[in-house]
């Protein structure tokens, strides 16, 4: 087995983001003139920004919205953000297996580190700005070995780098649509994540 390196996405599988990035999106609306529901927003997160933006700006107003709201975001998302339940005993445990940690996210990655500096999670390798099957070329550039994320597209992008995807069922999707989109391993939260991974070790050594 390679050296034990697992990716982490970040917003609902390492951080709760959704007070934050709520309070955000309210001080966009208040910036623009241009209303968005921000409860909304914050239950379909994944995605990368611009396809939330596009929901609610006109496709001219998009680009300038993006800029906006992410000069709002350190000021507004900081703060609020808390680690999921199970996010540092995943860190540690990983640690413990003499593995290296990587956040790899479609959140920008500037707004990343604050995140993980903010509520002190230390990780190896962190790369932004990056969905769906666009995770596996970070995943494979940094070696990884595993993938856990909270939605399908974290799912995808593990199955794209060839590398098992653990699916933790605290975002938007469904465990049926985790299981669905390939999970190799389910689990109900992060809290989980230090006994999965000791199995699977232990199953690929006797592999």
């Amino acid at each position: 087995m390679s050296a034990l390196t697992v990716g982490f996405d970040l917003d609902m599988t390492l951080v709760d983001s959704r007070p934050g990035i709520a309070a955000a999106f309210r001080a966009l609306t208040e910036r623009t003139g241009v209303p968005v529901d921000a409860e909304a927003a914050v239950s379909r997160l994944g995605p990368p920004l611009r396809t939330e933006i596009a929901r609610w700006f006109p496709p001219e107003r998009v680009e300038e919205a993006v800029r906006i709201y992410r000069e709002l975001y350190p000021a507004y998302a900081i703060t609020p953000s808390v680690p999921m339940p199970g996010a540092r005993a995943a860190i540690d445990a990983v640690r413990e297996h003499g593995g290296r940690v990587l956040v790899v996210t479609a959140k920008h990655g500037r707004l990343a580190r604050l995140h993980l500096d903010h509520l002190g999670l230390v990780v190896d390798e962190l790369a932004g700005d990056l969905f769906a099957e666009e995770k596996a070329t970070a995943l494979r550039v940094h070696g990884a070995t595993h993938y856990v994320g909270d939605h399908v597209a974290d799912m995808a992008a593990a199955r794209a780098a060839g590398v098992p995807g653990i699916a933790v069922a605290t975002g938007p999707c469904s465990a049926d649509e985790l299981r669905s989109a390939g999970a190799a391993e389910l689990l109900a939260d992060l809290t989980g994540f230090p006994a999965a991974i000791d199995r699977m070790i232990r199953l690929a050594l006797r592999q």
